[in-house]
């Protein structure tokens, strides 16, 4: 059949019928192995317009039928050799939008019935009264017709879903890019008023990436990963600078205060749902692995892998950089605090890939291990 375009509904099923008419739309097969009947049946339909071919078994009908196209068989169901029973099946798989009318004895009528759960059209008993078969090859060639438009529809829905699902992906993504450039440029203008913050987004995203790879966690999830540390520190934006670089120990007040930029950073992005896991792994970026964490108290695997991935990525980045209160500790040190903390702060499972990767020296701007 011709191939249809799957922009323009009207045109596919106008092609669809165009290519019936071209198609051997009045073309039919008749298959018995009595010479009589294979005569009178063909004489009949050729007076009625019809271009007949006959075949006088099973294998010589599929012969037939595998080197030219047919738009209905007339096939007898007892034959020697391959019965009309087992033509049917393979007849079908040869065309599938070949129509089939049985012709059996009238003490044969359960048979035929099988072979109409088997795909056949319709069929009639012998002798067959010529009227009875003009009618029937009639509904024939209509339900034929109407099969073959359904299938050219039913393709054109599944490549315009293909096709539609396509663009969709391509303009999620372009948004996605968008979201996350407009985010980071929030990002940006934030880190711009703190020294002690700038590169921390970008340093996190790079290390927990490397450490999802380490996991050989899948690429989407990897990839949401680095979103998420790009942007987990968004709601920063919200948080009073005089305590963000607070020279000294936050208060009970302050420290409430800053945690609270977890929440700040979803409110900012949950209406971007289209980041996805991403939006989960911000959620849960404050979170312990013993419980102890932000802003949900969430524990263990409750915590989303990459909220998990995030804790230890964050944390050694922000235990190696110089804040207001402290000097930055070097990656020896920090490493050994925060074996101290795994089965805590930390899944022990993403202390050992962090330390990998740390060790490994992969990711680029973060300190080395001497």
């Amino acid at each position: 059949m011709t191939s249809l375009p799957v922009h323009d509904p009207l045109l596919a099923i106008e092609a669809a019928g165009a290519a019936l008419a071209q198609d051997s739309i009045r073309r039919i097969l008749v298959v018995d192995d009595e010479a009589t009947i294979r005569l009178a049946l063909s004489r009949f339909l050729r007076t009625r317009g019809f271009d007949v071919e006959v075949a006088d078994s099973g294998a010589a009908a599929l012969a037939l039928l595998g080197r030219d196209r047919f738009s209905l068989m007339l096939c007898d169901l007892r034959m020697p050799g391959i019965s009309g029973l087992d033509v049917v099946p393979r007849a079908l798989a040869l065309d599938a939008d070949l129509g089939i009318i049985m012709l059996t004895a009238v003490n044969d009528a359960a048979s035929a019935t099988e072979a109409l759960s088997s795909g056949a059209f319709d069929y009639l008993t012998k002798p067959v009264e010529l009227p009875d078969l003009q009618a029937a090859v009639e509904r024939a060639m209509m339900r034929r017709v109407r099969t073959v438009e359904r299938r050219a529809v039913d393709r054109l829905i599944r490549e315009e879903v293909a096709l539609r699902t396509v663009q969709l992906e391509r303009e999620k993504g372009s948004l996605r890019l968008m979201t996350v450039s407009v985010a980071e440029t929030l990002i940006n203008a934030m880190e711009a008023k703190d020294v002690y913050l700038r590169g921390h987004s970008q340093r996190v995203a790079e290390i927990a990436a490397a450490i999802a790879i380490h996991l050989e966690l899948d690429a989407a999830t990897v990839d949401s990963v680095h979103t998420a540390g790009r942007l987990h520190d968004v709601g920063k934006i919200g948080i009073r600078e005089v305590v963000l670089n607070k020279p000294g120990p936050l208060t009970h007040e302050e420290f409430a205060h800053v945690k609270d930029h977890v929440r700040i950073g979803l409110d900012i992005l949950s209406p971007l749902n289209h980041l996805g896991d991403a939006l989960l792994f911000i959620r849960d970026h404050h979170e312990h692995w013993d419980g102890s964490g932000y802003p949900f108290g969430r524990a263990a695997d409750d915590i989303t892998i990459g909220g998990r991935i995030l804790t230890a990525a964050d944390a050694f980045d922000a235990l190696t950089s110089q804040r207001a209160y402290r000097d930055p500790m070097s990656a020896d040190t920090t490493l050994d605090y925060l074996r101290s903390q795994a089965g805590r702060l930390l899944e022990p499972r993403m202390y050992d890939a962090l330390h990998a990767v740390v060790r490994g020296g992969t990711v680029e701007g973060i300190p080395r291990v001497k």
